[in-house]
């Protein structure tokens, strides 16, 4: 009886979560509040009111920047950070995946290291197999990391090559990582209003932040992000390879902006989905953090309610309505920098 008592009690529980129950929670009530237009547009009033006759730099960390383009108003939010990538001898790994090699599959590898064959080096000296050995090893070595990246990528043979891409991060400096989100006026075709990146230096995660003031900044803010990429940066992001860089790339040959973005790129959503979709209700990046980081958010505003809180901004000239855009993009890039941390961590 008790069995069943208990059961009863969890699934009255589990019910009372759901908005559509007899009896929903109040905290049920409050998440359905939460996903009604009339919710955001009470908080975007409560936001005028809050900021009234307040600037940016009233509340960030705030200055303007020159860019080639014009000024920029760069915001700027730093934390400590426990970035520790502990060498996994990646290089070694690769060496001994011979599947990297072409037209060498499981079968193939297996029988080659039954020879005597276990590394990729070893091949160099095999009747079929030496001269591409020899050709991987040299050309392996002068590889860039965005190459490497390729390698692993377009393999078709290894199975954990999706693993793979995440171990291989041990092969490039932690500064590297241009941890990147973006928001926008709308899916296409409409300006930038925010850029942020977020970089480890040090024993900190610094997160550089450009907002468009107005509609006449948008090439100085995309002429800022740039700064802070070379060719050895690497692009990590949340669902950044479908809709951030190639959102940049159209606004860059809007703007007349020459840019090369094709740069090594670590899209953490599909890894999230191969790594922890058995053990998560959903891979949202918010889901992500509050199930396996405990960081949960309050007054976010949902990316379809973004063009309107802007162009309140700018119709009022009242900061309030932007300013949890501006938070939620800070919180994103952080958040990146834990992810990956936490998935090389797993992969290993």
């Amino acid at each position: 009886m008790m069995q069943d008592y208990n059961f009863e009690e969890y699934l009255r529980k589990t019910l009372s979560n759901s908005i559509s129950s007899q009896n929903p929670s109040e905290a049920a009530k409050k998440e359905a509040r939460k996903l009604s237009p009339s919710y955001f547009a009470d908080l975007k009033e409560k936001l005028l009111i809050e900021y009234e006759n307040k600037s940016l730099g009233d509340v960030m960390d705030c200055k303007k920047v020159k860019t080639s383009y014009g000024d920029v108003l760069k915001i700027t939010k730093a934390e400590k950070i426990d970035f520790d990538l502990e060498d996994n001898n990646f290089k070694e790994q690769m060496n001994c995946n011979l599947k990297l090699l072409p037209k060498i599959g499981l079968k193939t590898e297996e029988n080659l290291k039954k020879k005597g064959y276990t590394t990729i080096e070893s091949l160099k000296n095999h009747d079929k197999y030496g001269d591409v050995a020899a050709k991987f090893i040299d050309k392996f070595d002068g590889m860039s990391y965005c190459e490497i990246i390729d390698l692993l990528d377009n393999n078709k043979y290894s199975k954990k090559c999706r693993d793979n891409v995440l171990k291989s991060i041990s092969l490039t400096e932690p500064e590297n990582f241009k941890f990147m989100d973006i928001e926008t006026k709308g899916l296409s075709n409409v300006p930038i209003i925010l850029i942020g990146v977020a970089e480890i230096k040090g024993n900190e995660i610094v997160a550089s932040q450009y907002f468009l003031r107005d509609y006449t900044e948008e090439a100085n803010i995309i002429d800022a992000y740039l700064s802070h990429l070379d060719e050895d940066s690497v692009h990590v992001t949340f669902n950044g390879k479908t809709f951030d860089v190639p959102f940049i790339k159209n606004r860059c040959m809007y703007n007349r902006i020459d840019a090369d973005l094709d740069l090594a790129h670590l899209d953490l959503m599909y890894f999230a989905k191969n790594l922890w979709s058995d053990e998560l209700p959903n891979c949202q990046l918010q889901t992500i953090e509050r199930e396996l980081f405990g960081i949960e958010r309050e007054g976010d505003v949902p990316g379809q309610y973004i063009p309107g809180y802007y162009d309140t901004y700018l119709d009022e000239d009242n900061i309030g309505p932007v300013v949890p855009i501006i938070e939620h993009n800070a919180q994103d890039i952080i958040s990146l920098a834990s992810f990956l941390e936490k998935m090389y961590r797993d992969v290993n």
